[in-house]
């Protein structure tokens, strides 16, 4: 079968040219050409196959030629969150929160290096033995890791980070059991008083995710910047701003780093920076302009508790390379993050917000932290393996409160462990 498709493929080539590559034709021309050019190729060649045997022969062809080869059905399947690529012969995918090997493979590296090429070129992005590694997206979102030889020993790598078509909303989170409708209420009113929000969580937790859910609280009459490796989220509002940052160039030079894009941002009136992911010297930036009128600011960190969270700020900041100490660090710190979300994937494959800390202040050398919602891990497990504990408020009513009261924002009594029971709106 694999020889059919590829002299299939040959004669698709042969019989439409450079038409394959033509900027006038849209997309779904070129599909339906496509299909139409296949259709005679297997007439002509007189391809021995039932209906439904075409059908499929020619949905891998045109695959093949136009998608992602092998992984175009797992990129269309809404169930698979991501797709792991180890070499031609090696597909996994993670799927309803699960990993496990995929029944599909490519023919040889020399198809696999060209799905690689095809992602990275469309987006203006360039792989090649001088630059072994890259960084990019589909057109729908989805982030796309590649690495090829000499770094990648066994062969090829691709890594996609499918994202939802439909961005998630709040009340999506809450029915997955990521957030509780008492966390969503305390987290839209804590991004409707301006409070900095750092977002924790390790890889896969759904930080981005959560992230575009916070945006989407903005009020929509607030300038909104966006600064991210590779555009991701998926705000709905209509004064925003997206900057993207950009590698060096095959001389090397041109790279324009989050951290130049951050420092850039102040100068654009910004009223709300969100920053998708922090991991460097802008987290020293960033800090500087939550402490100077920046107010309700949002950011991403990688790391598995509130505690190592502040940490990870710490070390970053050391890395802008300014000789700071540390506790002027940890004083940057303490004024400009209100509030650390904590997520984390637990092993029935869930993804729950764990913790909602308020960053208290200092007490002599010490970052103070206290949680006002922490994940019950006591009640155990059900038959299936599903944690059967939810994330529940502490009954300790956070200093930012007052800024709810004194800024008219209304919060229900439930919301930290009060009696009234009800529905997050």
């Amino acid at each position: 079968m694999s020889k059919l498709k590829a002299k299939a493929a040959a004669s698709l080539f042969e019989r439409m040219g450079s038409r394959l590559s033509d900027p006038t034709l849209s997309e779904e021309k070129l599909h339906e050409l496509v299909h139409a050019e296949l259709l005679a190729v297997v007439e002509e060649e007189k391809i021995p196959l039932t209906s439904e045997e075409r059908l499929r022969f020619i949905r891998q062809v045109q695959d093949d030629a136009l998608g992602y080869g092998p992984l175009q059905r797992f990129l269309d399947d809404p169930t698979v969150t991501e797709v792991m690529v180890n070499g031609p012969d090696n597909i996994y995918i993670e799927q309803n929160g699960k990993l496990g090997r995929a029944p599909a493979s490519f023919s040889s590296e020399t198809h696999l290096r060209r799905v690689i090429e095809r992602i990275v070129s469309r987006v203006g992005r360039r792989i090649d033995e001088s630059s072994p590694m890259v960084d990019a997206r589909l057109a729908d979102g989805s982030r796309v890791n590649a690495i090829i030889s000499p770094l990648a020993f066994s062969g090829s790598t691709l890594t996609i980070r499918k994202f939802s078509k439909d961005p998630y909303k709040v009340h999506d989170l809450i029915r997955f059991g990521t957030l509780s409708p008492e966390m969503a209420e305390l987290l839209h009113a804590c991004v409707a008083a301006r409070l900095n929000i750092i977002i924790s969580g390790g890889t896969g937790t759904g930080k981005t995710t959560l992230l575009n859910v916070l945006s989407s609280f903005i009020p929509e009459d607030e300038r909104i910047i966006t600064i991210e490796d590779a555009v991701e989220l998926q705000l709905q509002q209509d004064h925003l701003v997206q900057l993207e940052s950009r590698p060096p160039n095959i001389e090397g030079k041109g790279a324009i780093s989050i951290r130049d894009l951050v420092r850039n941002s102040l100068r654009m009136r910004p009223d709300r920076i969100v920053v998708g992911e922090v991991r460097g010297g802008e987290t020293l930036d960033m800090l500087q302009a939550m402490n100077t009128g920046h107010d309700g600011s949002l950011s991403t960190v990688h790391a598995n508790t509130p505690r190592d969270a502040v940490s990870r700020l710490e070390t970053m900041v050391l890395m802008a390379g300014m000789d700071l100490p540390l506790r002027a660090i940890r004083e940057q710190i303490a004024s400009a993050v209100n509030v650390i979300v904590q997520l984390s994937r637990l092993r029935d494959g869930t993804r729950r917000v764990t913790a909602v800390t308020e960053v208290h202040g200092m007490e002599g050398q010490t970052v103070t932290m206290q949680d006002v919602f922490v994940f019950d891990h006591a009640a155990g497990i059900d038959a299936n393996g599903r944690y059967l504990g939810r994330t529940i408020p502490t009954g300790v009513r956070p200093r930012f409160a007052e800024r709810f009261s004194d800024m008219g924002i209304n919060v229900s009594p439930r919301v930290f462990g009060g009696p009234e029971i009800g529905t997050y709106r």
